[in-house]
């Protein structure tokens, strides 16, 4: 069961912290699209298709892809430099694979990265999933190989999710906890009480 709580508020740790980034348009610009390296399996896809069937944000949808980075990364499938970039690898995908995850405004991330994520956000909206080309991603692959596992530990991940958190603001965090609120519905708020009550008296 423990182990069972841990990995639940993980994962809350990943999906927050993705959904703060975007959200402070505070997005990664990866020098040699490494973003590219990996398609994303099935299961993400279905889970993102899942959340927009319910009608969460695509911020919410773009986290499953970032959650799935941090999967591969533990597996030792590949690493990262950072957490950052381990998060702007999972937005790359989730805008490629369709979601309507809008690029960053101007003036909140670099004309590089801005340019990168419109690119794409249009391939996602034209032909969501195409395969880059293979060479690149073979090259790719083999580059974030020889990268750490540390920028998916859970000391990472909290202080990631920590320093967003921060340079949010108390009014911009209060917002972003109405939308999620309205977007969960009664059942899941119940479920989210429930396994904060658990993970609290796990703490004790």
């Amino acid at each position: 069961m423990r182990f069972g709580v841990a990995r639940s508020r993980t994962w809350r740790i990943v999906l927050r912290t993705a959904r703060r980034r975007i959200a402070s348009g505070k997005e990664l610009n990866l020098q040699g699209s490494h973003e590219e390296a990996l398609m994303p399996e099935k299961k993400t896809i279905e889970r993102a298709r899942q959340d927009a069937r319910e009608g969460k944000a695509p911020s919410t949808q773009a986290g499953e892809f970032v959650r799935e980075e941090i999967e591969h990364i533990r597996e030792g499938k590949h690493g990262a430099r950072s957490t950052k970039q381990a998060i702007a690898i999972g937005l790359s995908k989730a805008r490629r694979a369709g979601v309507k995850l809008s690029p960053p405004k101007k003036g909140k991330a670099s004309e590089e990265t801005r340019t990168q994520a419109k690119r794409n956000y249009a391939q996602g909206q034209k032909s969501p999933g195409k395969k880059p080309s293979v060479t690149r991603s073979r090259a790719i692959a083999k580059a974030l190989k020889r990268e750490g596992t540390e920028a998916a530990s859970p000391s990472a991940l909290s202080r990631q999710a920590s320093a967003s958190a921060r340079s949010r603001g108390a009014a911009n965090r209060h917002q972003a906890a109405l939308r999620a609120a309205r977007t969960k519905g009664r059942a899941g708020l119940r479920s989210a009480a429930r396994k904060a009550a658990l993970t609290r008296s796990r703490d004790r």
